[in-house]
């Protein structure tokens, strides 16, 4: 499996570049992860020269917009962290990028905004290195250390930097429009899962592959496909998408009705989506069944992780019969 490559606030790895001489090693990323990805640690602070340990900073009111300030000796970093940060942004080759939480520099929620004098006024800014990465990068994937504590934010950013990786990998060789086409057979039902708007848009720029320019083809493409992944699948969909499949599969009647059941059974809440999954993928690898045993959707990341495991949130309360309805473009791999 391709491994994604991950900017990352170095802290986080377990280097001693906080301002207090320690470091917030994530035990997700240094853990689970890490065999599966290469790092990209970046400390802009300690980029700056700021030396570690290093006195406090904090984001400030100015009329001419947010300003990084030291908080004792009132020294002014704006124009330098900015600067730095154009840099880093203009050079960035990575599927995703994990910030530190609560930094003025790295903390991509929640960051408190204060007057020269006096409490807080605002906490809802980014830090001023993030926020100019984020601006360059607005399709990347992103996220803190605190918010991957929550088993769905980990899934679906796991999910976006692996598929960004694949993607990545298919750009950078000597790939030809039949290639995309492959891709994006693969992709299909994980796509679907995410937006079947954007799903059908990238149908349609596969159908154009062979007239298409090859850069402008790609760039389409990497748009549409990186725009899709950044929404968020909900538990309607991934039904949806687990109907489609199993609607391609030549079952018997008892194993078609075990795996309604689970389908079922996913969508009221009683189990989580690697149930229905992992039987799904079962039966497509005994069947013989190329297509719907290829699809990403099935092994969007390595099953080491763990990440399918939880119960979906805030599931409806009545069930209803599930029933499928076979969709004409998902039915063949070259289809859009």
């Amino acid at each position: 499996m391709t491994r994604p490559r991950v900017a990352v606030s170095t802290c986080l790895l377990g280097e001693p570049v906080r301002f207090n001489g320690g470091h917030s090693r994530s035990r997700f990323l240094t853990g689970p992860l890490a065999p599966y990805v290469d790092w990209v640690p970046i400390c802009p602070e300690v980029e700056l020269g700021l030396g570690t340990p290093r006195e406090t900073l904090r984001l400030e009111t100015s009329p001419s917009g947010p300003r990084l300030m030291t908080r004792a000796s009132r020294n002014d970093l704006t124009e330098a962290m900015s600067a730095l940060a154009g840099e880093r942004a203009a050079t960035l080759d990575a599927d995703g990028y994990v910030f530190k939480a609560k930094s003025p520099t790295c903390g991509i929620h929640g960051i408190p905004l204060y007057p020269p004098q006096g409490p807080p006024i605002d906490r809802r800014n980014r830090g001023l290195f993030a926020e100019s990465i984020i601006r360059a990068h607005p399709l990347l994937a992103v996220e803190d250390e605190g918010r991957l504590n929550d088993a769905l934010l980990r899934e679906a950013f796991v999910e976006r930097i692996f598929a960004h990786a694949r993607l990545r990998e298919l750009l950078d060789g000597d790939w030809r429009p039949r290639d995309l086409v492959a891709f994006h057979a693969r992709h299909k039902m994980q796509i679907l899962a995410h937006d079947p708007d954007l799903y059908r848009r990238a149908g349609r720029i596969v159908a154009d592959a062979g007239t298409l320019a090859r850069t402008e083809l790609a760039a389409a493409y990497a748009q549409t496909f990186r725009q899709a992944l950044s929404k968020r699948a909900s538990l309607g969909r991934n039904v949806n998408v687990l109907q489609h499949c199993l609607g391609m599969l030549d079952l018997d009647p008892v194993r078609r009705d075990d795996l309604l059941t689970l389908v079922e059974s996913y969508r009221v809440g009683l189990v989580p989506l690697s149930v229905p999954a992992t039987l799904l993928r079962h039966h497509a690898h005994g069947q013989n069944a190329a297509y719907v045993r290829e699809q990403s959707y099935l092994s969007p990341y390595p099953d080491a992780l763990r990440l399918r495991h939880h119960l979906p949130p805030d599931p409806p309360i009545a069930a209803s019969p599930v029933r499928h309805r076979a969709d004409p473009s998902c039915s063949s791999p070259t289809s859009g």
